[in-house]
C-alpha cells in the first residue's frame, strides 16, 4: 500500500520555526514533482511549495524567502522548511507527490493525511 507520511507539526510562537517531513513508502517505482499545500480554516487549500524530481523550486508570493522545500529522493522524503512563521501560517499542511507504483501504468496523485501547524503566541 502506498501512502505519504507527514510529521513535523505543531505549536510554535511568531517568529519560530518549524520543519515538516512527508516520507512516501510502498511498492514505489519512482517519485515525480513532491509539493505542499495548506488550508486554513475557512480557506481552501493553496500551493504553498513545489520542488520537480531534478531539484528546481518554486513558492507562493506569501512564504518567498522564509519557506525552503528539499527533497532526499532516498529516503522518498520531502522537507518544508519554515522560518519567521507568523499567524496567517496557521492552517493544516498536506504533502502531494506524484508517484510511480511498481507495474503502474503512469504516475498517480497521492496526498498524505496533514499536519497541523499554529502559530500563535
Amino acid at each position: 500500500q502506498v501512502q505519504l507520511v507527514e510529521s513535523g507539526g505543531g505549536l510554535v510562537q511568531p517568529g519560530g520555526s518549524l520543519r515538516l517531513s512527508c516520507a512516501a513508502s510502498g511498492n514505489i517505482f519512482s517519485i515525480n514533482g513532491m509539493r505542499w499545500y495548506r488550508q486554513a480554516p475557512g480557506k481552501e487549500r493553496e500551493l504553498v511549495a513545489v520542488i520537480t524530481t531534478l531539484g528546481s523550486t518554486n513558492y507562493a508570493d506569501s512564504v518567498k524567502g522564509r519557506f525552503s522545500i528539499s527533497r532526499d529522493n532516498a529516503k522518498r522524503t520531502v522537507y518544508l522548511q519554515m522560518t519567521s512563521l507568523k499567524p496567517e501560517d496557521t492552517a493544516v499542511y498536506f504533502c502531494n507527490a506524484d508517484l510511480l507504483v511498481v507495474q503502474g501504468f503512469r504516475p498517480v496523485s497521492y496526498w498524505g493525511q496533514g499536519t497541523q501547524v499554529t502559530v500563535s503566541s
